[in-house]
């Protein structure tokens, strides 16, 4: 039985590129569809009545009907704009690093369900944190686990020993961390402080209600966000285009 020509999704916009002089090409992603691109016809036009409703960032229930190359957005209705993230730069760069990680991580038309729940809800929370450095720890760590690459954190990936409260070494290549025996030879395994492999494992564990209550200081805030950004690099094996102006933002934070 074939596919219905026209269908029904809920969709997350994660990224857009203008077709032509009035069109523009959604990046979507959907609980059930995972990830795929439609075009949006004439919602660049000041007057469409789609422009509002495939915004970047905004959860929204689609109609679509099948195209030969790519499917077209044909009606939607705008579930959640997210609105408190358009009004600071350090949310919509937090908002558009989400996005942009869900985007690069996945492939299309591959359902996930959770990495769905766990965008809509992590933009939804991003809308009231005071802060967005816990946040994005807490999406990267439950984004690996609902793809695959969750690290592993309480045995040696190499000889499977139990680790010990002690400076531990964590190794983008192995997926997770070393002993200090074993990590001879492993010069990208960087130093993992004892405070720094707790805050991960509790990050990795819990809901991001008991998560959130996590008290970290600088020092620890910058040890966890260049570790989880060294592995997402090495699995991707490229840089996340957004993390700059995030960087950006913490220069001027510190400096202020």
């Amino acid at each position: 039985m074939s596919a219905p020509r026209v269908y029904q999704t809920e969709a997350i916009v994660i990224k857009r590129v203008d077709l032509g002089e009035a069109d523009k090409i959604a990046t979507l992603y959907t609980p059930h569809l995972g990830k795929l691109r439609a075009v949006a016809k004439g919602a660049r036009r000041p007057q469409s009545k789609l422009g509002g409703h495939v915004e970047l960032l905004t959860h929204s229930q689609m109609m679509l009907a099948r195209g030969r190359n790519l499917d077209i957005i044909t009606q939607s209705q705008t579930l959640d704009s997210f609105s408190p993230l358009r009004n600071e730069l350090w949310r919509i760069s937090c908002g558009l690093y989400l996005a942009e990680l869900v985007d690069h991580f996945t492939a299309e038309r591959i359902e996930n369900p959770p990495l769905f729940q766990l965008l809509r809800e992590t933009l939804s929370w991003l809308c009231q944190a005071k802060e967005g450095e816990l946040l994005l720890r807490y999406f990267e760590l439950h984004l690996l686990h609902y793809l695959g690459y969750r690290p592993q954190l309480y045995y040696c990936v190499r000889c499977r020993s139990r680790l010990q409260p002690r400076v531990n070494f964590f190794s983008p290549a192995d997926g997770g961390v070393l002993c200090p025996a074993c990590k001879e030879g492993q010069p990208l395994a960087r130093p993992l402080s004892v405070n720094a492999l707790k805050a991960i494992r509790l990050l990795q564990n819990s809901d991001y209600s008991l998560s959130s209550k996590l008290k970290v200081d600088g020092e620890l805030s910058a040890e966890l966000r260049q570790v989880l950004r060294e592995y997402i690099s090495y699995l991707l094996e490229r840089e996340v285009k957004s993390i700059a102006l995030l960087d950006r933002l913490k220069e001027l934070e510190f400096a202020g």
